[in-house]
């Protein structure tokens, strides 16, 4: 009898310990799971691994330009550009800047910077292989080195489609991922009319912003005539037209950046 209540008891503890260690191990998985960074806008902003704007409280702005060059539309966009003074980026897409290298010139000698836009426009919205990320970035920096002697450091990735393995991949090729302000996302290549154009900039502009434009868009654009009303009118507010590298020296670095320095 003593014995039957002696292994009864021995159960009891080993019982009690099972319940405990496996209390401790859920608290220490959910602690886990707490303790990791969401890596969302703030997670890559703090870190300096993506850029969506610059706050500043300089007048400046930053115009940029996807999906570029085009036969059609980047020569009337340049000749704008240069009308007011104005200095942009451009996110070139390498078969397009082999297919158009005298554009990809012009913008160069004008004083425009060139980013990386890929080398065929691929999207990164599904699980895609570092060697191709690798590949499509690479190929489109070939090229437009090759073609205006300039070498970007800047990229975006088309769509604004990004993951980790693509931030950290353009991170290895010595890239800074450049999205656009959140509210200066203009959807001119959905041709929204030139209205909705000018007045989501003009009705939104702030200090330090990166405005999204594109000087391709599939049927007719609708993105110069709202330049013409654009232009002037920042001008007149006082802003300055900076290129993303100029606006980028305005850069205050976070405390996540100042820690890995």
């Amino acid at each position: 009898m003593r014995i039957r209540r002696k292994g009864l008891k021995r159960m009891k503890h080993m019982r009690i310990k099972t319940c405990l260690l496996t209390i401790c191990l859920l608290w220490g998985t959910d602690a886990e799971v707490l303790a990791a960074p969401k890596k969302d806008r703030p997670y890559y902003e703090n870190r300096g691994e993506i850029v969506w704007e610059v706050p500043t409280e300089e007048k400046l702005i930053a115009l940029t330009f996807d999906d570029g060059p085009d036969p059609a539309d980047t020569p009337r966009i340049l000749d704008l550009l240069k009308q007011y003074d104005v200095k942009a980026t451009f996110f070139l897409i390498g078969t397009k800047a082999e297919r158009y290298p005298e554009l990809v010139q012009r913008e160069a000698a004008e004083g425009h910077e060139l980013a990386n836009h890929t080398y065929r426009h691929t999207y990164f919205n599904k699980k895609i292989p570092e060697r191709r990320i690798r590949d499509e970035l690479t190929k489109a920096q070939d090229a437009i080195h090759r073609i205006s002697g300039q070498k970007p450091h800047l990229f975006r990735p088309p769509g604004g489609y990004y993951n980790e393995t693509l931030v950290q991949t353009a991170k290895k090729e010595g890239f800074t991922v450049i999205m656009w302000s959140w509210h200066m996302d203009t959807l001119d290549w959905d041709t929204p009319g030139v209205n909705k154009i000018t007045s989501k900039v003009l009705n939104n502009a702030r200090n330090g912003d990166i405005v999204l434009f594109h000087d391709y868009v599939e049927g007719k654009t609708e993105t110069i005539e709202a330049l013409k009303k654009i232009l002037p009118e920042l001008k007149q507010r006082g802003y300055r037209f900076v290129t993303v590298s100029e606006l980028l020296s305005y850069r205050k670095l976070s405390p996540v950046k100042q820690m890995e320095r």
